[in-house]
């Protein structure tokens, strides 16, 4: 699958991420390192894996905000235990928390809680896409490829 992603560039890196940044388990670092080993743009693809990256969680939340316990334990397969988690975690600090949506597992289910809670769609969005995008940045620099 990685192999395919890779072929379609760009917008292999964005299918890639978005799939990352959704319920589905993916990991959009290894085509993003990939692809960069091509020779394509590096900010391009912090661009296209960003947009992805958000699109994916934006589809959590809508999910989360259609508030169907039973639809998102029986079709998405996140465990109740990770939503509590989530939860815990977030602790009413309300839309600000999207910015971890980032972090493994957990972040699928944090922006899956901001949707039940419906939090404030612009102030998550942003949130989100802010962290999204700094996660790229790190691994461009923990790959020594940003100064």
């Amino acid at each position: 699958m990685t192999d395919l992603l890779i072929h379609f560039g760009y917008w292999g890196m964005m299918a890639a991420a978005f799939l990352a940044g959704s319920f589905f388990p993916f990991s959009s670092e290894a085509v993003m390192l990939a692809l960069m080993a091509t020779g394509l743009d590096t900010w391009q693809l912090v661009v296209y894996g960003t947009a992805g990256n958000v699109l994916g969680s934006v589809l959590n939340y809508c999910v989360g905000r259609m508030g169907r316990m039973e639809w998102i334990e029986h079709y998405l397969h996140v465990k109740p235990e990770s939503l509590q988690r989530a939860e815990r975690f977030m602790a009413n600090r309300g839309a600000w928390m999207g910015f971890f949506a980032f972090l493994p597992v957990l972040g699928s289910a944090i922006t899956i809680v901001l949707g039940l809670m419906r939090a404030n769609p612009l102030i998550t969005l942003l949130s989100i896409t802010l962290g999204k995008f700094l996660r790229y940045l790190v691994l461009l620099y923990g790959a020594g490829l940003v100064i």
